[in-house]
């Protein structure tokens, strides 16, 4: 029997599938019926009633126009969506619509691209039979982010189905009925899910508009250029739109493989950090009076002749290079490329790690383990150390649609990760991850090899352990398991451990296993090279250099900075900041000025942002995405790949001859065509013991925040203004508060090592006993020491606490 059927729509024959609506064949077929509540990715509402059609079905009409959204297809169906009787519906339907809408077209952030304004064209009438008083609705407050005049709203609902089904939270609502039905928050607060600027999108009309964009520019005025987003391992696929030169706002562009229809509030709104007041727009040089600006050719002359001069003096080896990982293909690429020139090999992108024990048996290309359409056909997911939502919005976003079809979702955390979906959820303390995930290799039944064997032997493992593993097991025999690591796992001083333990549950369940990439560029960064131990194309080094902790706790005598604020952006911000204002000469190549930098550079070179370069990221699913630039960089800053290559040039060295960016991926994709990322591990991981609390101590939890996690998304001001957005504070589990005499709003001084910082205390029982929850790369941090390590923790006394 057929699983198609054959229906007629407008005299044309079209296949359908049974139980398909109509709408959804004729979208497919290319025929245009109007629509307002519909979106293919929401639930069917029904309730806009735009989309009227004349149907009949065994040669007997329906006895009234149906909505071509909610009525399923049958076998010989016949549906016209131009005839008299379904256009007068459509006619009359669109006149009930615009009673109460108002006619402010001209001042509406939404005119030219209003679904309204484009279906009244073709179905209004130009005099309105409606005397009565128009409705006037007060508008709500949804925060830094969405603005709203509810006045235009035309209750099509889409905004309450996407935070019900999509975002998970039921931040908006309907209340009222009819003329008096209104949308907002049931009770007043601000709209914080990280993917609610979606809304933006899916409103058919001004009601809810962008606040940071607001009365900025019109549509017609905009140029829409492709680009891919730069702030996470998804390489959501987005749309600049950009008018004389600036960008002015972001869209998502559809890609059903990677974002969907969907970005997350990170990628939409961090443009404004292009147009920063902190933004680097001229080389500088500091001197005895200060910093000054110069010109390129002098300061390029000037940074060569240094390298030049530590490479003569002291050696190679004395160069460190720290590069962030959400930099382009190209500038990984020849940035160990000049680097390895030089003689040099000290190259890093690992920029929050801080235990490398398993270097050498790594994969040589890490990457998620599957593509990432697929992770929401997973049945079981164990989730090592991660804020899936605050590292990785739009993955957490498949992982929500997995467990909503019945996947089991476990986590071992230092705190309970806030979810939208059920889960199983075990907090530990930094030092005691490697025994619970001990405890669930035990309960999968893991023998584990000699130097693991008495960890798990020895563990203590319960329920939530063995449905965990039963979960995995089951799920792992199907080919639908999958064991992740996250960022909160890579910062751990047990990673090594971690990845062995993740290791032996994978294999026990029959698993697959996959890494969180950190950044843009993470997975992308072992492909160009730009690791201690890789060369391009993934290729073994025959003598490592350091890693980028390495780089710091032997301070080298000069270092280049590429992307990065040593008070946000690495792993020990005081270790590193005391490092490099020790070196004889640190250049920096950045977007931003920032107070760190200005504090340990000897120069500043102004490179470009994303969107004001060409270049290509690689994303967790290991896809190459190029991305050209949209607009120039401000001022007298350079695209870095140019910079390099000009350096390059200038220091002598061969193989920098490039004349784009293209020629430059070229390059680096020969050397990788038979590279593809494969998570099979080379040798086994060096077991050690864990890092744990001593007495008196706590373990530092230094989770990096959503909008903390580069320098554009904290040069973004609306951003900075959302709840997501944490100041320094210092969360302990109640009884840890209790035992140090500590309750919630105290202040309090926490010392790493020889670095302190006040803070206020936050008392939560999501976080782990023994833990210490302080967000990183937050103003204030950068006082600190390690992002997960030990800390102590005292009162600050009446007379200081002000």
């Amino acid at each position: 029997m057929s699983d198609k059927i054959t229906i007629e729509i407008d005299g044309r024959t079209c296949e359908a599938a049974p139980g398909e609506m109509i709408i959804t064949v004729a979208d497919r077929e290319g025929i245009s019926i109007p629509r307002f509540c519909y979106h293919e990715k929401l639930s069917i509402a029904a309730n806009c009633r735009m989309c009227l059609v004349e149907a009949e079905q065994g040669g007997r009409p329906f006895p009234k126009p149906v909505p071509a959204c909610a009525t399923p297809v049958g076998d010989g169906m016949k549906v016209q969506t131009r005839s008299r009787k379904a256009l007068d519906a459509q006619r009359g339907t669109m006149e009930f619509l615009l009673i109460n809408h108002p006619l402010d077209c001209p001042i509406c952030d939404q005119g030219g691209e209003c679904e309204l304004q484009d279906v009244s064209m073709g179905y209004g009438e130009d005099v309105s039979r409606f005397t009565e008083r128009k409705r006037v609705v007060k508008d709500e407050d949804l925060g830094p982010l969405i603005a709203t005049e509810m006045t235009r709203c035309i209750h099509c609902t889409r905004c309450v189905r996407f935070g019900a089904e999509i975002a998970g939270v039921r931040e908006l609502g309907a209340t009222g009925r009819g003329e008096d039905m209104r949308i907002g928050t049931f009770v007043a607060h601000t709209v914080a899910h990280e993917l609610s600027g979606n809304i933006i999108d899916l409103c058919p009309v001004g009601a809810l508009t962008s606040k940071p964009y607001r009365f900025t520019a019109r549509a017609w005025e905009l140029t829409a250029e492709p680009s891919i987003a730069p702030h996470d391992a998804v390489g959501s696929n987005i749309q600049l739109h950009v008018r004389n030169g600036r960008v002015m706002r972001v869209h998502p562009r559809d890609n059903e493989a990677i974002n969907e229809t969907w970005i997350s509030d990170r990628d939409r709104f961090s443009y404004e950090g292009l147009n920063a007041a902190s933004r680097l727009t001229a080389p500088m040089i500091k001197g005895d009076s200060g910093w000054a600006e110069t010109d390129w050719q002098s300061v390029l002359h000037w940074v060569a002749d240094g390298l030049q001069r530590v490479v003569a003096d002291s050696g190679a080896d004395q160069l460190g290079w720290l590069m962030a990982p959400g930099s382009t293909l190209e500038e990984l690429y020849l940035g160990q490329k000049l680097l390895r020139g030089l003689g040099g090999r000290n190259i890093d992108s690992r920029l929050r790690q801080q235990d490398f024990s398993g270097d050498a048996a790594d994969p040589a290309l890490p990457w998620l383990g599957l593509p990432i359409a697929d992770l929401e056909q997973q049945r079981a997911v164990l989730l090592i150390g991660s804020d899936i939502r605050q590292e990785q919005p739009l993955l957490a976003h498949r992982l929500r649609k997995a467990a909503l079809a019945g996947a089991m979702v476990g986590l071992v955390n230092p705190y309970r990760v806030e979810l939208t979906h059920p889960s199983r959820q075990l907090p530990a303390a930094p030092g005691r991850l490697a025994a619970e995930l001990a405890a669930i290799a035990k309960a999968a039944g893991a023998g584990g090899r000699s130097s693991l064997k008495g960890l798990i032997a020895t563990a203590d493992s319960g329920d939530v352990h063995a449905e965990i593993a039963a979960a995995l097991k089951q799920a792992g025999a199907d080919g639908n398991g999958l064991v992740l690591l996250g960022a909160l796992a890579e910062a751990s001083p047990d990673f090594g451990l971690l990845k062995a333990l993740a290791y032996q549950i994978a294999d026990a369940t029959g698993c697959r296993i996959g890494f969180l990439p950190p950044a843009a560029n993470s997975t992308g960064a072992a492909f160009a090279g730009a690791l201690p131990h890789r060369l391009p194309g993934a290729r073994a080094v025959d003598v490592p250099g350091l890693d980028a902790l390495a780089q710091l706790t032997e301070p080298r005598k000069a270092y280049v900075l590429w992307g990065i604020d040593p008070a946000h952006d690495l792993i020990d911000p005081a270790r590193a900041v005391a490092a490099l204002a020790g070196a004889d000469l640190v250049v920096a190549c950045t977007a931003f000025r920032t107070p760190s930098l200005e504090a340990v550079a000897d120069v500043l070179l102004p490179i470009s942002a994303f969107a004001e370069t060409s270049g290509t990221f690689v994303n967790a699913a290991g896809d190459w995405q190029r991305f050209q630039g949209a607009v120039a960089p401000p001022g007298d800053a350079r695209p870095g790949w140019k910079l390099l290559r000009v350096l390059g040039n200038m220091l002598e060295l061969t193989g920098f001859e490039y004349a784009s960016a293209r020629d430059i991926h070229d390059a680096l994709a020969a050397q990788c065509a038979d590279r593809a990322p494969d998570n099979t591990p080379r040798a086994e991981y060096p077991v050690g013991t864990t890092a744990e609390a001593a007495d008196g101590t706590l373990m530092r939890v230094g989770n990096v925040p959503i909008y903390a996690v580069d320098a554009l998304v904290r040069a973004a001001p609306a951003l900075q203004r959302t709840p997501l957005s944490a100041p320094l504070h210092l969360q302990l589990h109640p009884a840890d508060a209790e035992a140090l005499g500590l309750q919630d709003g105290d202040q309090v001084e926490v010392a790493q090592g020889p670095a302190r910082a006040c803070m206020p205390v936050h008392v939560s029982d999501d976080l782990a006993r023994g833990g210490g929850r302080i967000p990183a790369a937050v103003p204030g941090s950068g006082q600190l020491g390690a992002q997960i390590g030990p800390i102590r923790v005292a009162k600050v006394s009446g007379e200081n606490d002000q």
